[in-house]
């Protein structure tokens, strides 16, 4: 039977995003964010990082650094009791990348192309599923393909999304809310 999952966007949700970030010691975890992983798997969700990186088709750093970065980063979730199921990243950019990495990738956000890559390869009910994003275009790609609830980590009302889209948080310690019914939707907390 399909399981549903946490989907988290990495820079702003998982780290503080200074910036294509992609050394160990630029990499601060967002206050709460094992607390939300942890959460996710005592409600039986598996938990799977989507994550744009640019960084890697403009040239400012490797998929090797990436790779590097990802497994460190894998290893301090084990640890701490709140491990990651899978980790996917799109190093595309549509007007920014460089040779092969210019394009307008499907697997992009706000295309829905990682997420569903993870329903498939993980058996993932999307539509029990839940998405942790700090941008617009994290919660167009959670709705464009049926994720059941789509949260919108940030203090900012954003202009492009109909407030009954999502549910928006400026703090990630109250995981449980993450979790509730599906039917319990607010559009501000």
């Amino acid at each position: 039977m399909p399981k549903p999952a946490l989907f988290l966007d990495r820079d702003g949700v998982i780290n503080i995003d200074h910036g294509y970030v992609h050394e160990i010691e630029r990499f601060q975890f967002t206050e709460g964010i094992f607390d939300l992983v942890r959460e996710a798997h005592r409600h039986d969700h598996l938990v799977v990082v989507v994550t744009n990186q640019s960084g890697i088709g403009r040239g400012y750093y490797s998929e090797q650094t990436f790779s590097h970065l990802t497994e460190w980063m894998c290893a301090e979730f084990a640890s701490a009791g709140a491990p990651i199921d899978r980790v996917y990243h799109s190093p595309f950019h549509p007007t920014q990348g460089t040779g092969e990495y210019l394009k307008d990738d499907f697997s992009r956000k706000p295309h829905p192309g990682m997420l569903l890559r993870a329903a498939k390869e993980l058996d993932i009910d999307l539509s029990r599923s839940v998405l942790v994003g700090d941008n617009e275009s994290d919660i167009h790609a959670g709705l464009s393909c049926g994720v059941g609830r789509n949260i919108l980590f940030s203090s900012k009302v954003p202009e492009g999304l109909a407030a009954n889209d999502y549910t928006r948080v400026s703090h990630l310690s109250h995981a449980a809310q993450f979790f509730a019914p599906l039917t319990s939707r607010s559009s501000d907390q």
